[in-house]
Formats: C-alpha cells, structure tokens, sequence
C-alpha cells in the first residue's frame, strides 16, 4: 500500500517531494493506529477522487487530505490543529503559493467540525470524504467502529461508552452529515450505521 501511496503522492506533487511523502506514509502507518492508517487515507483520497468533480480545486483537497491526520494521537485533542501546523511548515517547502499553503491549512481544520460554510466546495469534498466510512456497508462499518475502539484501548469500557455515545449523537444533531451533491445518497446509510452502533453501546 505504501509504494500505491508514495505514486499518488508522486502525482499531486511531481518530483523533489519523496521525502515528505516517505514521512506522512510512515506516519500513517503508527503502530499506536487501528483506523487512522494508511488504509484510512487511501480510502479518503479515493473518495476525493470520487467527488474531485463537485470540488473548486480538487488537488488541494487532496494535499489536505494527505495531511488530515499526519499528527494523530488519541490521547490528545489537538491533532486537527497540529496536522494543520505541519502542513503550513512543510508545503511552502514544495513551492506551494502562501494562498495555496493557507488553503490546506484550512481545510485540515475543517475537520475538526466537519461542517464547512455553505458555497465551501472544497470543505465539502474533504469532509464528506473523510466522513464517508460512516456509510460503508455495515460490515465495514462495524469494522471502522472496532479499529477505533482499539485506538483507545486505554479508556475503560464505560467512559469509552459514554464518549462514543457522545460523538454520535452529536453526529446525528447535525442537520446533515454530507455537503457535496455528489455524497448525497450517503445521508441515510450512515445515520443507519450510527444509530444501530449507539443501540449496542
């Protein structure tokens, strides 16, 4: 998967940028991950690549997506924020235009919410992408819901209930999950995979 990913990088980014893309991969591959993985982020830009037509600059969404979550520590509520920061150190070294540079930043917060302004296309895109699991036919959902309870091991079964239960209800308020025409027929699928995950916490 690694060699896969370091051709998309190769790609979206063209020659002299191995060793950063050598860098997000491994990151990607931390052993403390059960879902935030390489797999996750092939999965997110192989959704970007499904919506790229519903998006103002699709590439740009896709170096955010590389950076998503290039900074993922479960036991912290920050990675958003620090992902974001490592993308605004990294990429003005690849030549990328300051307004460019700013743009990725962006989107990675974005994440954080996962609720981009209204005629944000490219908030859009990303979010729905990385949002996109929750859709996935139940098996693979069920698998998604598994790897993350693996992610934090550490957390005793109750709080891990309660936190959980939190982070899909609060899901479910959201008017709608998905914000590009073209994820729009996820909508019901994932609200499905949800509210059955919180009937078995």
């Amino acid at each position: 998967m690694s060699s896969q990913l370091m051709d998309r990088w190769r790609v979206l980014t063209g020659p002299g940028a191995d060793r950063l893309g050598a860098d997000l991969i491994a990151r990607y591959g931390e052993p403390h991950r059960r879902y935030h993985t390489a797999a996750h982020l092939e999965a997110v830009l192989d959704h970007v690549d499904t919506l790229a037509g519903y998006a103002d600059d699709a590439d740009l969404v896709r170096l955010a997506a590389w950076f998503h979550d290039a900074v993922y520590d479960p036991r912290r509520g920050d990675n958003e924020e620090r992902s974001a920061r490592m993308a605004e150190r990294a990429l003005p070294e690849l030549g990328l235009p300051s307004s460019a540079v700013a743009a990725v930043a962006r989107l990675v917060r974005l994440t954080v919410t996962h609720a981009p302004e209204t005629g944000d296309a490219d908030g859009a895109v990303l979010c729905d992408a990385d949002l996109a699991i929750l859709a996935a036919p139940p098996e693979i959902y069920a698998a998604y819901a598994a790897a993350v309870r693996e992610e934090y091991a550490f957390v005793p079964d109750e709080a891990f209930r309660t936190g959980r239960a939190a982070v899909l209800r609060s899901l479910l308020d959201l008017p709608v999950l998905f914000h590009s025409a073209g994820a729009s027929g996820w909508e019901e699928p994932a609200r499905e995979n949800m509210r059955g995950e919180l009937d078995h916490l």
